[in-house]
């Protein structure tokens, strides 16, 4: 097989992936360049192709510049970094608690986060927008931990893990909507809309945000294939390799839910892109972990990025939230995933 070779900081960080896996990257990389066009050409606005490369080299009317460069671009950056961190964090949580149908958004981590903010804006609705990250951080984190607590499992590699993941999230949407029930009307309607999964306000202000976390993201990537590669051994071989695995696990799942939240804390939960993207990136180059982890982003960025596409521009003026889209795909392909691995685990 021929692989591609490159190593950094005196061999510390390695990376060599097939070279399949890296012309699979490069047409992923194509395809939301073609997203990303078509998110600037399509919609209700009238604004279309000619006008948007237009707009992108400053030639354009004071309209068109305004839809593309102000409204669309943002949204789609926005969306398509949010759908990449929740990707990411889905390879992570899966390889780290070896249950391949780990996902942020089922087990109950961002429903934790999205808990956090929503109490944060209804409960104390003059706190500074600042706080929200922390906030989704800190609720992610709770339900991850009391979710590896309560399945006693060292690994979390049983259905046991899913089924106690889902129920915590059946309670923290129940909590969430009582917090919305009875919460001030002009925060409640605000709050709806952001747990639907919506970049439909996203701005630069935004884009900057999720850019600086994509840039902890990938550094995370590059430091997470190592062990993520151990722990595929099992726990006793990590060890004898060298790996504290304890810490590993931990450290691992900090970056899952922190990506997580990051992402639920600008765009509110959007399900099953966590969960999807790995699953989808294991298909179309069954590979080492590192590779696994950019793929999984590359399929991630585009699942999100078409879902708000879609949403945006199918229904005319009626835009429906990528998360909402995202819930239709991926309810069908979850409960595929559910009878596949049943099978596999009676045969």
């Amino acid at each position: 097989m021929t692989t591609i070779r490159t190593s950094a900081l005196g061999h510390r960080i390695a990376l060599e992936m097939p070279l399949r896996g890296a012309a699979l990257l490069a047409a992923s990389t194509l395809v939301i360049c073609a997203l990303l066009l078509a998110s600037l050409s399509l919609g209700s606005a009238g604004v279309g192709f000619n006008d948007a490369m237009a707009a992108l080299f400053g030639s354009a009317s004071e309209r068109a510049d305004l839809v593309a460069i102000e409204f669309r671009l943002p949204r789609a950056l926005t969306a398509l970094m949010a759908g990449g961190l929740l990707a990411l964090s889905g390879a992570l949580l899966q390889g780290t608690t070896l249950n391949p149908l780990a996902d942020p958004a089922l087990i109950g981590v961002s429903q934790g986060a999205g808990l956090a903010v929503v109490a944060l804006a209804v409960l104390l609705p003059n706190a500074p927008d600042a706080w929200s990250a922390p906030a989704a951080f800190g609720g992610g984190l709770v339900v991850a931990i009391l979710i590896l607590a309560l399945t006693g499992a060292r690994s979390g590699a049983s259905t046991r893990f899913l089924l106690i993941g889902i129920g915590i999230a059946a309670f923290l949407t129940a909590l969430t909507t009582a917090i919305l029930t009875y919460g001030r009307i002009s925060e409640a309607h605000e709050a709806l809309g952001w747990l639907a999964g919506s970049v439909r306000s996203a701005g630069w202000d935004e884009v900057r945000q999720m850019g600086w976390v994509s840039v902890a993201a990938l550094a995370i990537m590059l430091l997470a294939a190592r062990p993520l590669s151990a722990l595929r051994l099992g726990d006793d071989l990590a060890a004898s390799l060298g790996h504290i695995v304890s810490r590993a696990r931990v450290l691992l799942l900090f970056g899952s839910v922190g990506l997580a939240a990051a992402s639920v804390s600008v765009v509110g939960p959007i399900t099953f892109v966590g969960l999807l993207a790995p699953h989808a990136a294991r298909r179309l180059a069954p590979t080492g972990p590192g590779l696994h982890l950019a793929l999984s982003w590359a399929v991630g960025a585009c699942l999100t990025l078409a879902a708000d596409l879609a949403g945006r521009a199918a229904f005319g003026t009626n835009q429906v939230p990528a998360g909402l889209v995202t819930a239709l795909v991926g309810a069908p392909c979850f409960a595929l995933l559910m009878l596949r691995k049943h099978r596999k685990e009676s045969s």
